[in-house]
């Protein structure tokens, strides 16, 4: 089997809720994602999709990710698709660093090598290890009375997980987390993400003034030795999100005894095969674990799906699920979502039919000669 054409597109997804928010300000109307269709010559078609939450967040950009994709694609082309620790080489090769951008494209690779094997994604990455991972919700960042409205209105609708942003004025937000604890029942978890907002003396006055609040604390500070410098006086569980972006953070982590759990981003460590490589080791050293991305639609969360499925329960945090954010739709069916849990399509790969129709014209298209 060798890699025919590759076809990108261009999809901006609105958020449903309107604009998603962090602390200092940080504000994204959408999800600006590249979706990638990469096609054997046997026929066969795989899916990826990568979307950059603004500009902010971590260091992907949406404009970036459209040149890349250009740069790199043509590189592929008469390339074994199933080969993935092969192709990722190439990858590297022909492009250093940017893992963002051959997320999609690694994305569609697997998708591809599952569908010629005639089985669903999750077999390949390990197997399936229950049939839903439970979904949690994320109380974005505003008033007082806004974020316990909001708190109250996601546990009313049957999720029992929170993540309430935090990383702004520390008095402030000690003010917010107390109100969104004391408007859920007893029993809620709860995640305090600073989104990396903060240095370690305001993490440490979060954390002192909360002790009575129980909560797992995620990415208060930038660097790992910072969080690490917080977590020495810190009573409660710690999870590292931006910290993680490759193999040696993940290493690094573990020798510091930094963080309890990880956070993995398909794009940030670069697509399905580094995502699926560091969060088997990171089972195996202890680490709870949460497999989700930075942003989009069906394909993406179909991704992240497969990923938390063939994760073990017992290792499991959470997931989420992002089609439902956004207000435009990529494939004919999605990630089934019942309740407060999300489970995988069923067909080979992914699992999703996407539908070109619903994407637009490519922005780029290259065939094999």
């Amino acid at each position: 089997m060798r890699i025919k054409t590759i076809k990108a597109y261009h999809v901006v997804q609105p958020f449903v809720d309107g604009p998603y928010r962090m602390s200092k300000g940080r504000v994204a109307a959408a999800f600006d994602a590249v979706i990638v269709a990469i096609t054997s010559d046997s026929g066969l078609t795989g899916w990826g999709e990568m979307a950059p939450l603004g500009n902010f967040y971590s260091p992907a950009f949406a404009a970036g990710t459209r040149a890349g994709v250009i740069e790199i694609a043509p590189h592929l082309l008469g390339h074994d698709p199933r080969a993935l620790a092969s192709i990722g080489r190439l990858m590297d090769t022909v492009f250093k660093g940017h893992p963002y951008i051959k997320s999609a494209l690694d994305m569609a690779c697997s998708d591809l090598a599952a569908r010629a094997a005639e089985v669903p994604l999750v077999t390949l990455l390990g197997g399936r290890e229950s049939e839903t991972a439970e979904l949690y919700k994320v109380v974005t960042h505003g008033t007082v009375d806004a974020m316990a409205a909001l708190a109250k209105r996601i546990v009313k609708d049957g999720f029992h997980r929170l993540q309430v942003k935090v990383g702004g004025n520390v008095h402030d937000d000690i003010e917010r987390v107390t109100a969104v604890a004391a408007s859920v029942p007893r029993g809620t978890v709860i995640f305090c993400d600073a989104n990396a907002g903060w240095t370690p003396y305001q993490a440490r006055q979060f954390a002192d003034a909360t002790r009575a609040i129980d909560y797992t604390f995620e990415q208060p500070c930038t660097t790992i030795d910072e969080c690490m410098s917080v977590r020495r006086s810190l009573d409660k569980p710690m999870v590292l999100d931006e910290s993680v972006t490759s193999l040696d953070d993940m290493l690094d982590i573990h020798r510091k005894g930094a963080a309890d759990g990880l956070t993995l981003k398909i794009s940030r460590l670069g697509g399905v095969t580094r995502t699926r490589q560091i969060r088997d080791l990171a089972v195996d050293l202890g680490f709870m674990i949460t497999v989700e991305d930075t942003g989009g639609a069906e394909i993406d969360t179909s991704a992240m799906a497969h990923l938390s499925l063939s994760t073990p329960e017992e290792r499991r945090l959470h997931a989420i699920a992002f089609h439902e954010w956004v207000t435009v739709r990529t494939a004919s069916n999605k990630p089934p979502v019942s309740g407060s849990r999300m489970g995988i399509p069923d067909g080979p790969g992914l699992g999703i039919d996407v539908v070109p129709d619903l994407l637009g014209a490519p922005f780029f298209e290259s065939a094999a000669d």
